[in-house]
């Protein structure tokens, strides 16, 4: 667990492809204005992280929801949940289709009413031009993206990344900075128009969290930006995909 801002706290976890890669994960602790506490994706806590979770907040009485922002991420939610029971359970669709036991509120965090019960501590955004569930479940470009108002803080999982080169090779490979998820071309929306609709979400997003301090990928790494670094880097990133928006363009008009 790191802490982050006084009202934010990252949790890093272990997450393994074939039981040999460890690609990692994530879960954020956020202190709402009230004083309340909003859990944002869920992972299975080690003790350690369970006993800081546990002081922080009251033995969870004082956790108001476990917000889930990614369709795809859906292993530990039952595992969280059983730490923090009778806490409302918030995810997409997606999670109340594959796991349909658990009590999941009926309200969806893609929706706009759902975000706006906590829009008072929260900004929050959806990629356009792409699938929000791509027909392969192999692409889990988009995501709900949630900041923190008070910190400046950004909890994204996968629809942004930070790579960070291992050990020596850090010398070598270019400087880790904010990236878009590599199978962006898989998961535009076959239409016209659709590669033009990212690019415009992309530079709105650079205006709009211009302020960004701090960026906590899923998969990756925590980015701590300079100033001006997240509408700056948010920018690089939208050229670096630009030849797959070309493609798209070039197919669909």
């Amino acid at each position: 667990m790191d802490r982050l801002h006084d009202d934010f706290w990252n949790f890093r976890g272990s997450f393994k492809i074939a039981r040999l890669i460890d690609i990692g994960t994530h879960m954020s602790l956020v202190r709402r204005a009230n004083g309340r506490f909003v859990v944002l994706d869920s992972y299975a806590l080690d003790d350690k992280d369970r006993a800081e979770l546990d002081r922080l907040t009251d033995g969870g009485r004082k956790v108001d929801a476990i917000i889930n922002v990614h369709p795809f991420h859906t292993l530990h939610c039952a595992a969280l949940l059983d730490f923090l029971p009778g806490v409302r359970l918030i995810g997409t669709r997606r999670h109340h289709e594959k796991l349909p036991n658990l009590p999941w509120d009926p309200a969806m965090i893609e929706d706009g009413a759902t975000q706006s019960e906590f829009a008072a501590d929260f900004d929050f955004s959806i990629p356009v031009g792409v699938d929000f569930v791509s027909p392969d479940e192999k692409v889990h470009v988009a995501s709900v993206l949630v900041r923190h108002r008070a910190s400046g803080i950004v909890h994204v999982d996968d629809t942004i990344n930070v790579f960070v080169p291992p050990g020596l090779l850090s010398v070598i490979l270019p400087e880790p900075r904010l990236r878009f998820h590599p199978m962006l071309a898989k998961a535009l929306q076959q239409r016209s128009g659709a590669a033009d609709d990212y690019a415009r979400w992309a530079r709105q997003l650079a205006e709009d969290w211009a302020g960004t301090k701090t960026v906590c990928t899923a998969h990756s790494a925590v980015r701590s930006l300079p100033p001006t670094g997240w509408h700056t880097e948010i920018l690089k990133a939208l050229n670096d995909v630009e030849d797959k928006l070309d493609s798209h363009r070039a197919t669909h008009g």
